[in-house]
């Protein structure tokens, strides 16, 4: 029987730092929907509150930051249940705003698996320190999902096509790779976080002064030698036109088009779409596009197939639907950016 009656998410004033702590070590501190709430209302709190300088998100444990949104419940109980469906999106969509609005500068300390919602706590402040265990990645696509949390927005705006690469082939980086592509803003190996910690809580030295001076060469960083690549392919605006060039492309490229070719093809078309309107946008106008992405998603077939192939019976050989690129029209991407029956996403 378990007893551990500790909080999911330890909210706590360190010296003049808020300090955020997801506590579901055991489950990768995936963020589920009371904890969201309880973020977003921390965030609040910070606000008006003047002994709060900065705000400090962390991962309790070595493993992960935050390994993503606990979309198991989801895929179980969100077709008959709506409420809880839209009511997840909803509130967490609100924190990710509150986070890019907040006006406290936000340090996320992302050591270990950073993945889906873990993102969206991370990639809308303004300081991302990574160490030699993160991991970093947007697999939605391989869920039957979208790059959501406001990843839209965030991914839209990396260089060149890195974003559209990343949403669509869910690749992995690491810390060299996600400070070339500045989604970490600093590299600071494991054994400094300690003191790193101490001196955000108690310092009142700038804080860009603080983390530079703890921020190391994180290395050579694979992803630019195929930076070139990714902006060829990645360019077109359509899923099918970017296949055609990746299989036409040199092996690294086929190996790209492999990839996304276990994807589902709906989730691939819906993402491109989400990045191409979220360019030059602000998040929240994102957001409520992915809010009405996901709404109709949960009308469809392959967030629940997605869930099952890849948690439930982990057999990862998904039945998509539809099963192409080409069965998919432009009208049936369009519907997912309609207004959802009961309202669009608010920020009040």
């Amino acid at each position: 029987m378990n007893t551990d009656t500790s909080p999911e998410v330890m909210v706590e004033q360190r010296g003049h730092a808020l300090w955020i702590t997801l506590n579901r070590p055991q489950a990768l501190n995936a963020l589920n929907h009371a904890m969201a709430v309880s973020i977003h209302r921390a965030i609040i709190s910070a606000i008006g509150d003047p002994a709060a300088a900065h705000i400090v998100i962390a991962g309790a444990g070595d493993r992960a930051f935050c390994a993503g949104g606990d979309v198991a419940l989801l895929g179980r109980e969100g077709r008959e249940n709506r409420r809880l469906w839209e009511n997840f999106f909803h509130d967490e969509y609100r924190m990710n705003q509150a986070i890019a609005r907040c006006g406290k500068p936000w340090v996320a300390l992302i050591d270990g698996i950073t993945m889906g919602g873990g993102v969206g706590l991370s990639i809308h402040g303004p300081f991302r320190v990574a160490t030699e265990r993160t991991l970093f990645a947007m697999p939605e696509t391989g869920i039957g999902l979208i790059p959501d949390v406001g990843g839209t927005h965030a991914l839209a705006a990396l260089p060149g096509e890195i974003g559209a690469w990343l949403a669509l082939t869910g690749a992995r980086l690491k810390a060299a790779d996600l400070r070339y592509c500045g989604i970490a803003t600093h590299y600071v190996p494991s054994v400094h976080l300690p003191t790193l910690c101490d001196l955000l809580a108690t310092s009142h030295e700038p804080l860009g002064e603080i983390l530079a001076a703890f921020d190391e060469d994180a290395g050579e960083a694979p992803l630019a030698a195929y930076r070139d690549a990714i902006d060829y392919h990645f360019g077109h605006d359509r899923m099918e036109d970017i296949m055609t060039s990746l299989n036409a492309g040199d092996d690294w490229a086929q190996a790209q088009a492999a990839i996304i070719a276990r994807m589902s093809p709906i989730s691939c078309k819906l993402s491109l779409a989400g990045l191409r309107a979220a360019r030059g946008v602000e998040i929240e106008a994102a957001l409520i596009n992915e809010y009405r992405m996901v709404c109709e998603i949960r009308n469809g077939h392959d967030f629940f197939e997605g869930i099952r192939a890849q948690l439930i019976d982990k057999d990862r050989n998904p039945k998509w639907l539809p099963a192409t690129l080409e069965a998919i029209s432009d009208d049936d991407v369009a519907r997912h950016f309609e207004v959802p029956e009961t309202g669009d996403l608010s920020f009040e």
